[in-house]
């Protein structure tokens, strides 16, 4: 279900920034209006609007008085604020809502496909996804339908391929809309190095691209491949196998995670260590509960009920003193204790020291906050890009 106007606007506040680097642009608060700012904290767009979006292609979203339109860098209003909601432009489109219904308009505001669906999402390689009549397909730039709209659900594609939804069966489509892997399993999982997950009769396996069930339904729960292998689960234990079925780590572990830079978690008896793709231990089972994937060369693990971070010899780097800990990203950590979010970096420095209500994870120089229940953006320094 689509999040309602104002769960919208701080979405889109705290979505996957696009920028290869920290935005020239920053929204930028002033008391209960939203503006831009440099990274310097210099005003560039004078705060008048209730909401500001971050700038794609050239343009960002801003909302006033219940309506959206997009702005320029120099703060020109180059779409008027005409739309009951938006989503940020993407391949030079934006996907906008007049009354009740859904279109989308080019970066000049003109109308470049009829308001005709009850939801339509921003377009992602040529394809957008939209909703008719409670149905669900996807259509070109032009509107042409590629992916007939006649699915209970469909997901964004994966490696060219997407999973849909049709009378409680599942399967796949091509991006020319043909039914590659028919509607016949009770669900199923994106495809991942050329292979899905599926599950039929209770069980999983594998399918390829061809609708070719490569790995037969055996196993209790299946996950996608990554880094050549998957982990599946049997008589209530886990292993993994590799693309033409080989159980190549035996499957014995209670619990185990996708590999991530060549190293895996396994647990055993509520402790976790990690193994290499060869099965072999890496770092021995000895941390509580279930450790975290490596990320930029770091796991969060726990210690003593308390969370930090180890490399990838074992070593605890970042001393187990958290509540709660997050992957890293762009270099930090999102961490929780004293009942406040804060980062530390890759040495353990809590570069921003943990005093805000909520926030989420770096990314491309940004993370979003929250101050007295206020969205709000920081830099890696810790600037705060508002004003009371």
């Amino acid at each position: 279900m689509r999040l309602n106007k104002y769960l919208l606007a701080l979405s889109c506040l705290f979505s996957h920034l696009l920028m290869a680097q920290t935005p020239e642009l920053i929204p930028y608060r002033k008391g209960d209006l939203y503006g831009y700012a440099n990274d310097k904290k210099e005003v560039k767009v004078t705060p008048a609007y209730d909401y500001a979006g971050l700038f794609y292609e050239g343009m960002a979203l801003v909302k006033k008085e219940g309506k959206c339109g997009f702005i320029n860098k120099t703060g020109d209003v180059v779409i008027p604020l005409m739309y009951v909601r938006a989503d940020h432009l993407s391949e030079g489109m934006a996907n906008v809502q007049q009354d009740k219904t859904w279109g989308y308009i080019d970066v000049k505001g003109k109308t470049v496909i009829p308001y005709l669906y009850e939801d339509a999402f921003p377009f992602k390689n040529g394809l957008a996804k939209v909703k008719l009549n409670g149905k669900y397909g996807y259509i070109d730039a032009k509107g042409k339908t590629l992916v007939p709209v006649e699915y209970d659900n469909a997901n964004e594609f994966s490696e060219g391929m997407a999973l849909v939804k049709k009378d409680g069966r599942y399967g796949f489509t091509d991006t020319k809309g043909k039914l590659v892997v028919p509607l016949e399993y009770e669900y199923a999982l994106a495809f991942s190095e050329g292979l899905a997950p599926v599950q039929k009769s209770g069980l999983w396996g594998f399918v390829d691209k061809t609708g070719k069930l490569v790995i037969q339904p055996k196993y209790k729960r299946a996950y996608m491949f990554k880094e050549g292998l998957a982990y599946v689960e049997l008589n209530g234990k886990s292993g993994f196998v590799d693309k033409k079925g080989n159980e190549v780590i035996p499957i014995q572990y209670d619990d185990v995670s996708q590999f991530s830079e060549g190293l895996a978690r396994v647990t055993m008896n509520n402790k976790s260590g990690y193994i290499d793709k060869t099965g072999k231990l890496a770092i021995p089972i000895q941390f509580e509960s279930y450790g975290g994937k490596f990320i930029e060369g770091l796991a969060k693990v726990t210690v003593n009920d308390n969370k930090g971070y180890i490399d990838k010899t074992g070593k605890l780097v970042i001393a187990a003193q958290y509540k709660l800990a997050e992957d890293f990203s762009d270099g930090l950590a999102m961490v929780f204790k004293n009942n406040s979010y804060g980062f530390v970096d890759k040495a353990g420095k809590e570069v921003i020291p943990p005093k805000y209500s909520e926030c989420y994870s770096f990314s491309n120089g940004l993370a979003l906050v929250y101050i007295k229940s206020k969205a709000c953006y920081i830099d890696k320094k810790g600037t705060q890009y508002w004003e009371e």
